[in-house]
């Protein structure tokens, strides 16, 4: 009972056996009623031809005539007489006749009408009072199961029997085109299961079955997506930690040597302190995106000034623009926001401290802040080394650096822009980048008015 095909198999069969049982019995029973009231009513018919018979012609002739009737192929007769003795017409052919009790006949004798109906399709007995010349008889009539009633019953048994077979054969060769698709999908399963994602369904069904082939394959699509996230992560991971730590371990077996210097021992130890303090931020650049992307994390969300928060940051990274002779064009419109304070506050430092890093010499970063009736929109703009086209859709994923030529002047983790990423996703807001390379990069972040629900 664990297979699909089992069960779809022994659920049509009972099914339609049940129906089928249930439709016969119910059929029965109204072509039985119908049969019984035509059947009542040529019975009757046909007794009152014969009271008419014998009260017509002689006892003899009427009993002569009664009995050379063609009728009698289809009705039995049979004449009481007063002392319970009876004559009986038309051959039974094996058909069972009627109990006629004594009372019965006392009650016809005395000129009353007997009518009984017992189970079965036209099986009707009546009786009626008989007067004759030699006094009155009690005349008991029922009639012989009609061809046509045996006919249909016959049909109707042979034909539950064939569409029960016939049924049974369809739906075990269709079951067998029903369980193939979920068949496919378990197997598919299993392959993924072992890291296998390069499976093919081939299910063109629009049913639910189709759908749930094609929802299965964009879910396998999502997690060969994932898992070339995850390779990617696990490989960059290695790579950010295994440079420090080739510096760290280097510079400190050099400390060893006797014969160093003190200017060489000092400038040692600050490559050491340099790299260990890069690994500290990588690790606190991980745990805070971990963070952010959990989905227990909460916003606290104040009402603050957005155009005041960003002087903020741009004061507070003062030392970082002023060592580069880098100037500020400011358009900060006065913006009221619901957000997350510190959230927010580490977007602006992620992206001014990007453009400063990236920008040259004697640069200029350009910063507006616009507001319509839905949203709050951010620019950022540098004329720094800008962004290819085809990392534009990338620089916001973890560890993903653009300007790889330039990793070892341009020192960072790739977290940065990740971590923007997800707090503004947490504001419900969006973020995007315009650039081409040597032309400087513009990230355009928009925000609602409305706050998002905490």
């Amino acid at each position: 009972m664990r297979s699909l095909y089992i069960r779809v198999v022994l659920t049509f069969l009972v099914s339609v056996i049940g129906g089928t049982i249930i439709a016969f019995f119910m059929s029965s029973w109204i072509f039985e009623e119908k049969l019984n009231q035509n059947a009542q009513i040529n019975l009757h018919n046909f007794g009152e031809d014969i009271v008419q018979i014998y009260k017509t012609i002689p006892l003899r002739e009427a009993d002569l005539f009664v009995s050379r009737m063609k009728q009698l192929e289809l009705y039995h007769i049979r004449i009481y007489e007063t002392t319970g003795q009876f004559r009986s017409y038309g051959k039974l052919n094996g058909h069972k006749p009627a109990t006629v009790r004594m009372e019965q006949v006392k009650k016809v004798l005395n000129g009353g009408v007997v009518q009984d109906t017992s189970n079965g399709i036209a099986s009707i007995l009546l009786g009626l009072p008989l007067n004759t010349e030699v006094g009155t008889k009690a005349m008991f009539l029922e009639m012989l199961s009609p061809p046509s009633a045996s006919f249909v019953i016959k049909w109707a048994l042979i034909f539950a029997t064939y569409s029960l077979i016939t049924g049974s054969l369809l739906i075990l060769v269709a079951s067998v085109f029903l369980v193939r698709p979920i068949k496919k999908l378990t197997k598919a399963t299993k392959r993924i299961a072992t890291g296998d994602f390069n499976v093919k369904l081939n299910i063109k069904q629009t049913s639910e079955l189709g759908i749930l082939a094609r929802s299965f394959e964009e879910m396998m699509h999502d997690l060969q997506q994932l898992e070339q996230m995850r390779r990617e992560f696990v490989t960059n991971v290695s790579h950010e930690v295994q440079s420090p730590l080739t510096s760290i371990s280097g510079y400190a077996q050099a400390l060893k040597q006797v014969d160093l210097t003190d200017q060489e021992r000092s400038r040692y130890l600050d490559i050491i302190i340099a790299e260990a303090k890069r690994m500290s931020k990588m690790s606190d650049s991980l745990l805070k995106l971990s963070m952010l992307e959990s989905q227990s994390h909460q916003l606290r969300l104040v009402t603050l000034s957005l155009d005041e928060q960003i002087r903020r940051v741009i004061v507070a990274l003062q030392p970082q623009w002023s060592a580069h002779n880098i100037h500020f064009e400011l358009d900060l419109q006065t913006v009221k926001v619901r957000a997350d304070h510190d959230q927010l506050n580490q977007v602006w430092t992620n992206i001014l401290g990007n453009s400063i890093k990236f920008s040259k010499d004697g640069g200029v970063i350009s910063v507006s802040v616009t507001q319509d009736i839905k949203c709050v929109s951010v620019r950022i703009s540098d004329t720094g080394i800008g962004i290819p086209l085809g990392d534009q859709k990338r620089i916001f994923e973890r560890f993903f650096k653009a300007d790889r030529s330039h990793s070892r002047k341009y020192d960072g983790s790739g977290m940065g822009l990740a971590i923007v990423k997800q707090i503004v996703s947490l504001h419900q807001g969006d973020v995007r980048v315009e650039s081409e390379p040597g032309q400087g990069a513009t990230f355009i972040v928009t925000l609602p008015i409305t706050p998002p629900i905490d």
